[in-house]
């Protein structure tokens, strides 16, 4: 069975069932029916027409549960007979689905869900175990979303930069149970950008892609991370970079910088480099200044002081850290890495054990806590000699 064509298949019969007049919850639960069909019986033979086997299947499903309702069934008997194919059937209402599921009224929690499911084609379970949480949670997550776009209508247009945010909230999600959420939200981003001219969304595939490339460098065998300017280079994807480059070359050209477009820029001058060393810093810092003026948010600042303390010295690094907002995530970590490039190796061993004790993550607070042992036991040996 080819589970990648059902769920690039998946929009376009929610999409055919919305135009026969059935409401989108109801839509996407008679299409998630069918996929379970699918799964069941296409493993023995495929048919010759998926969309089409899919559209029949759901649309019985569609049937049979209302059957009992007497108010519709006059229009079930019409529907018994199958109706025909018409232009209905081949619109692609993909671009909707994805405005609709990611909804400004949703909670960026419920649009990650609803998008996973109804755009790409997902069950329950599968998004349950990617976010660790139980089914029947998600299952309930999915459920209020629903309900709260049950009202829009389907046509409405939708914001742009809303799914933009949600697709990035999916690729930063990574890897977990046995889904690629990176891999996942490239292939939905692949399918936004072949629907829109917008710039923005070719910046955020290709920050995709340029990420996704270093991916197979960032871990050793024991899952303990590596920092950026110890991966091994040669690991990093070669095609992917070169296509993330293609792409955002493309979008800069048409001269509408957005947020995407900068720090995909950024992520492009990191592969540019084939050792640390050679990274261009001024640079980074000078497209760290174009992000920060459309994106002042806490996040963006604290690595606009790093790379400043890359470009300029830890000291000028440091200077810029000091006006972020302590409470940011990382910021400790990132404090406690200039002042080990200053020399301040005993302060940078407590900051790195404080950060290690802040840790968002097991792999992180690893990471740090080595890091803190490093030094720590730099500075003993040091003052036994």
């Amino acid at each position: 069975m080819d589970e990648l064509l059902l769920r690039e298949l998946t929009p376009a019969v929610i999409g055919v069932l919305v135009h026969r007049g059935v409401d989108f919850a109801t839509a996407e639960d008679a299409v998630q029916e069918a996929l379970i069909q699918a799964a069941l019986t296409w493993p023995d033979e495929q048919p010759a027409n998926p969309k089409g086997w899919l559209v029949t299947v759901a649309w019985r499903k569609f049937v049979d549960t209302h059957r009992s309702e007497a108010a519709r069934r006059d229009r079930e008997q019409r529907a018994e007979a199958e109706p025909p194919q018409g232009p209905t059937e081949a619109a692609d209402d993909t671009l909707q689905l994805f405005f609709l599921c990611a909804h400004p009224s949703l909670t960026p929690a419920s649009a990650v869900a609803l998008t996973l499911r109804a755009v790409g084609g997902l069950t329950t379970r599968q998004i349950a175990e990617a976010y660790l949480v139980p089914e029947a949670t998600m299952a309930q997550r999915i459920s209020r979303a629903k309900r709260t776009v049950r009202d829009v209508r389907f046509e409405e247009r939708g914001d742009l930069a809303t799914v933009l945010r949600v697709l990035y909230l999916v690729f930063n999600e990574g890897y977990t149970g046995d889904v690629d959420l990176a891999a996942e939200a490239i292939r939905l981003t692949r399918q936004l950008a072949s629907m829109t001219a917008d710039e923005e969304t070719a910046g955020l595939l290709a920050l995709m892609l340029l990420h996704h490339a270093r991916r197979s460098a960032r871990t050793n065998h024991d899952g303990t991370l590596i920092p950026l300017a110890e991966q091994d280079r040669t690991l990093w994807d070669t095609s992917l970079i070169a296509e993330g480059v293609a792409i955002l070359q493309a979008a800069l050209a048409r001269d509408r910088l957005g947020e995407f477009q900068a720090q995909a820029a950024i992520a492009a001058l990191h592969a540019d480099a084939q050792r640390a060393e050679e990274t261009d810093w001024v640079q980074i810092v000078g497209w760290y200044d174009e992000l920060h003026r459309r994106n002042d948010s806490p996040v963006v600042q604290l690595n606009r002081a790093i790379a400043i303390g890359e470009a300029d010295g830890p000291a000028a690094g440091l200077a810029a850290l000091a006006t972020v907002d302590p409470g940011v995530p990382r910021h400790t970590a990132a404090a406690a890495y200039l002042h080990e490039r200053a020399g301040d190796t005993a302060v940078a061993a407590r900051l790195y054990a404080e950060a290690a004790e802040a840790a968002q993550n097991l792999a992180e607070r690893h990471h740090l806590t080595l890091q803190a042992a490093r030094i720590g036991q730099a500075l003993r040996d040091h003052t036994k000699s």
